[in-house]
């Protein structure tokens, strides 16, 4: 399995398909928005050409009202690298969700049941109170989990403060060193930019959604703005232009604010990984790829 990872808008599609295409082969995206439907422009979701290159897995998957999370994800990918193992010797997979690919690569904890009534009761306090709330309250509860986590996530936030409700223990506490034994090699390339050439692709490629029809896209989207599918960058900027919050000038340097700190969440997860091979996109030329594959299989 080769794992292409990375920041956002760093390359990281673009080269998946040059190494899927090169090995007649397939990808798993494991990215955690790409996989609904209803969203498109706002993330980034590989076009109708590029799906129709390469089969994809985990693209167009699931419904924003389905819950999908880092364990839907491990059991999904697992059966979808079963299937294309059992045609081709390699697979790619793809995304920047560390969380997924970890959950993945190493297999993730079990964690304790949550009463709906204790989830419900959190989304509905997130909604009233937002992301501040969240964070406080996270602060006082857990401040061991508070340190490590992604603090203006408010997934990550929202799942660590139901396990404190439910159990009065840090989410920390369900978490184990030990990795889960895959039958493959996994062999992970991360991709990398300079700090301000990222930053640009960034800004340049939000401007290009909006062109694309992304506020559009969001407008269509408005009633189901409460789901936690669409607690996401790039949707939540602009349901704050389109309930009268801001201006849409506003939203959109706010998602290009909000897209450059993930990106630096991002790079801050990987490259706490030491098994990541990291590149230069120009550097992985088609003969380049050749040659490193070669090396590895």
């Amino acid at each position: 399995m080769i794992v292409v990872v990375g920041p956002t808008a760093v390359g990281k599609t673009a080269l998946a398909l040059r190494i899927a295409q090169l090995f007649k082969t397939a990808i798993i995206s494991a990215d955690s928005r790409q996989c609904y439907r209803e969203l498109n422009i706002g993330v980034a979701k590989p076009t109708i050409e590029e799906l129709t290159m390469v089969p994809h897995y985990f693209i167009n998957s699931h419904s924003v009202h389905n819950e999908v999370n880092a364990a839907v994800f491990e059991q999904y990918a697992l059966q979808a690298a079963n299937q294309i193992f059992s045609h081709h010797p390699i697979a790619v997979m793809v995304g920047g969700s560390g969380l997924y690919i970890d959950a993945f690569c190493n297999g993730i904890d079990n964690m304790p049941p949550i009463p709906i009534e204790i989830r419900n009761n959190i989304i509905n306090n997130f909604q009233k109170n937002g992301l501040r709330w969240l964070q406080e309250t996270i602060k006082k509860n857990d401040p061991i989990f508070w340190e490590k986590a992604e603090q203006q996530n408010p997934q990550r936030l929202m799942r660590a403060l139901e396990v404190w409700e439910a159990t009065g223990q840090s989410i920390l506490h369900f978490r184990s060193k030990s990795k889960a034994q895959r039958p493959f090699k996994i062999v992970k390339i991360g991709l990398e930019l300079p700090r301000i050439e990222l930053y640009q692709h960034i800004n340049n490629r939000v401007l290009d959604m909006i062109k694309d029809g992304l506020v559009e896209e969001v407008s269509a989207l408005q009633p189901l703005q409460h789901l936690n599918a669409l607690q996401t960058v790039g949707y939540k900027e602009l349901f704050d232009y389109l309930n009268g919050f801001v201006s849409l000038n506003k939203a959109i340097e706010l998602i290009q604010l909000n897209t450059r700190h993930y990106a630096k969440r991002q790079i801050t997860w990987f490259k706490r990984d030491n098994n990541i091979l990291w590149f230069s996109p120009d550097q992985l030329t088609h003969h380049f790829l050749l040659k490193w594959i070669k090396t590895i299989k």
